[in-house]
């Protein structure tokens, strides 16, 4: 069925706010388009100025009916709650803009929304599943270190791991941000892509001089082997060619940034499938840079504030939040613990209250003796 042209049109303009007015990342932006591109389909690209509350619920329904392609089951509650939420939002903005206004209702949007049950669901927080350092260190040890690409790859992650740095930042780093003499990485928002544009010191994450020592060794053969210079990529791009028998493959390294994290991501997929590990994100290892924090900075809140602005948090809280969910097996073992005070115990701290009382010249209830 053709598109709507008018739709397309207002479609464009919304995609635009969001980037340009919101802010938004690539990624959001990418699935508000698919999501506006679902309600297309089961409405015909019928126009927007015609929505209706109706149309609304129905597509409520009709998603809830469709099955995930990879799994075959029918889609998790937080598919459908991140579907239908934008929706709702783009329906609220439209109905403010020029043209829509007249045609239509604010609050239809509003039946997009899921019932409070489903959206419990959908919200509900599970425990993440985190690669541990051995995990890392295992996934390091198998990848393979004999050609330009295969030194890349292993040190795009072992990177990873000794900075936090987002998969997006490392895809548009360059040598001159990494100072190896100081064991720091400068995150500057002039040329790196760095969430909300903030630029920032990283010092190299206590890790593992064998982590480092990957991440030192790939700059000197990019900078004495490559003869890259510091405005060259740090991890430059794939260059693709004919190979021996003719076909399209990767042939070397480019000069220049990758466009996006999408790659890195893959390098990521390959490096634990080859390591018989379950696929963990590029993102995944700020979490496990987390739990590791939690462990080393215990009983010291100056250094697990360091450890946090570390990561390019402003707030300690973003990290706790975010970031810094205890697994279930730590949680055991933490309130298990937690033992309650045996009768000895408690007579032993009244005692020390009656002496600590008389030392001040007080009694128990805090009146002066």
């Amino acid at each position: 069925m053709r598109r709507n042209a008018t739709n397309e049109r207002i479609k464009h303009e919304y995609l635009t706010f969001l980037e340009e007015g919101r802010g938004l990342s690539t990624q959001s932006i990418d699935a508000g388009a698919k999501a506006l591109a679902r309600f297309e389909t089961y409405t015909g690209h019928r126009d927007f100025k015609k929505f209706h509350r109706q149309q609304a619920v129905g597509f409520k329904k009709h998603l809830a009916d469709q099955l995930n392609l990879r799994t075959g089951e029918r889609l998790s509650k937080a598919t459908l709650y991140s579907t239908l939420g934008t929706l709702k939002t783009f329906f609220q903005w439209l109905a403010g803009q020029p043209g829509y206004k007249s045609q239509l209702q604010y609050s239809d949007a509003d039946y997009f929304s899921l019932s409070l049950k489903d959206t419990a669901i959908a919200k509900a927080r599970r425990e993440p599943r985190v690669p541990t350092m051995e995990e890392i260190r295992t996934v390091l040890r198998v990848m393979p270190n004999a050609t330009s690409i295969e030194r890349r790859n292993r040190a795009l992650v072992a990177f990873a791991i000794l900075t936090g740095a987002r998969d997006n930042a490392i895809a548009s780093m360059r040598l001159k941000h990494v100072d190896l003499v100081e064991g720091v990485v400068h995150h500057d928002a002039r040329d790196v892509r760095v969430k909300f544009s903030k630029s920032f010191p990283t010092y190299f994450f206590e890790v593992g001089d064998d982590i480092k020592q990957i991440v030192v060794d790939w700059i000197a053969y990019a900078t004495e082997v490559l003869g890259r210079g510091p405005n060259d990529p740090l991890f430059p791009s794939t260059r693709t060619g004919l190979d021996e028998a003719g076909s399209l493959a990767p042939v070397g390294l480019h000069e220049e940034c990758w466009g996006s994290a999408g790659p890195i991501r893959a390098i990521f997929k390959e490096a634990f499938g080859r390591a018989g590990l379950p696929y963990f994100n590029p993102h995944s290892f700020r979490k496990t840079l987390v739990r590791l924090g939690m462990e080393l900075c215990r009983g010291s809140a100056e250094a697990f504030k360091a450890w946090s602005q570390n990561l390019g948090h402003a707030e300690v809280l973003t990290t706790f939040s975010s970031y810094g969910d205890i697994p279930a097996h730590r949680q055991r073992d933490l309130i298990r613990s937690a033992t309650l005070l045996s009768d000895d115990d408690r007579q032993a701290l009244e005692v020390g209250r009656v002496v600590l009382a008389a030392t001040r010249g007080t009694s128990l209830n805090g009146q002066r003796a």
